[in-house]
């Protein structure tokens, strides 16, 4: 008896240590002290756990670098056709790397290449002081936007995540930090042209690339985006995934293992895809045409603002409903854009979306002499 009292004991213990974390749906079981999973489209929390502790990024940090670089080719102050130059500091990165000379050159597709296929420490050094200069004026940059997209948790010491340094210890996010700068990056449609490359090679063919993030490979649909590992932060990841017409990001910090953090963010992304899917705000209504009263024309179409595909748990779209409220009538003149009414979509009692409906075009108020004439043709047809 007290044998099996103790064996009930332990595995009672060893359950309570799991590291089981409910979201709105079944419990998912993680082996990350650290995750969250996000809808890229609308910024949407679906399931965190410990999202907001502060923990060292690896080289997750450079999904920032590349947003700075991605930043600065839209914006013209650098171009795609640029040569960038490896300086002494950028050839002399430790870590993963495809050990730049000083002084060598690659093109601007090659340097990117390097970075979001093989992680290279010296690439994204050397690609950072070709936007601003120098290493740590980049820093300043990244830092600055990672306070523009809300990341109140991050502060980073340099572009590529190392951590050998002494100072490097402040260098810290968090997995939602980073899933926020993670969809900033994946608004730049150019970067999925290497966040989805699984092998390549740079300098001709003389050096080969093979992705760091394994799910390019062997989960449908992943569109990027990056991995991480050093021995303090443990193994990272931001992974992101699209899937009828959902784009999902996944962040796994701190993970005991390279493939555990892939395990992790293949369940967070498998859960997010199981229960949540995208309803059409629109479906199904086809308002009629508002009468207007003394307008020179008879009816003026309400038409919506614009409206993005709304993010839904599956389980709620049967109780989805719409309600639509439009005046029967108008009186001219209606200015193009005026607003006419508004659309309520609600699953049960909770308010998904309010999408104002506007005039189509303007009708302007008949003349008095328009008016006349309206009176005549009428009395004499």
């Amino acid at each position: 008896m007290r044998k099996t009292l103790c064996l009930l004991m332990i595995v009672g213990l060893l359950l309570g240590l799991a590291p089981r974390v409910r979201g709105e749906g079944p419990a998912l079981e993680l082996h990350a002290p650290s995750a969250i999973l996000m809808d890229a489209a609308t910024g949407t929390v679906l399931f965190e756990k410990n999202a907001d502790e502060r923990r060292e990024p690896a080289s997750v940090t450079k999904i920032m670098t590349l947003l700075l670089v991605m930043e600065a080719l839209e914006a013209g102050q650098i171009g795609w056709e640029d040569r960038v130059s490896a300086s002494a500091a950028a050839a002399g990165k430790g870590g993963s790397q495809i050990y730049l000379e000083e002084g060598e050159q690659l093109s601007m597709d090659e340097m990117l290449k390097s970075v979001v296929v093989s992680s290279a420490n010296d690439c994204a050094t050397a690609l950072a002081e070709h936007v601003a200069g120098s290493e740590t004026a980049f820093v300043e940059r990244m830092n600055a936007r990672a306070a523009e997209l809300g990341m109140q948790n991050t502060h980073f010491v340099n572009c590529t995540g190392l951590d050998d340094e002494p100072e490097a210890r402040e260098h810290l996010t968090t997995a939602r930090d980073v899933a926020l700068m993670s969809r900033a990056l994946l608004k730049h449609e150019a970067i999925r042209r290497y966040t989805t490359i699984w092998t390549d090679s740079v300098r001709n063919g003389a050096f080969g690339l093979s992705n760091t993030n394994k799910l390019v490979r062997f989960y449908q649909g992943t569109t990027g985006l990056k991995t991480g590992y050093t021995s303090a932060a443990g193994h990272c990841l931001s992974a992101s995934a699209l899937r009828d017409g959902i784009e999902l990001i996944a962040v796994v910090l701190g993970a005991d293992s390279s493939s555990h953090r892939f395990e992790d963010a293949k369940t967070l992304l498998n859960w997010g895809f199981a229960n949540y899917g995208l309803l059409d705000p629109l479906e199904g209504l086809q308002p009629e045409p508002i009468p207007v009263k003394l307008g020179t024309r008879e009816a003026v179409a309400p038409v919506p603002e614009t409206p993005g595909p709304i993010l839904l748990e599956k389980g709620k779209r049967a109780a989805v409903t719409r309600e639509l409220e439009l005046p029967e009538r108008l009186e001219a003149p209606v200015e193009a854009g005026q607003r006419l009414g508004l659309l309520r979509i609600r699953a049960g009692e909770e308010l998904l979306a309010e999408i104002p409906f506007s005039a189509a075009e303007a009708v302007p108020r008949l003349s008095f002499r328009q008016i006349w004439l309206r009176v005549f043709q009428a009395v004499w047809q």
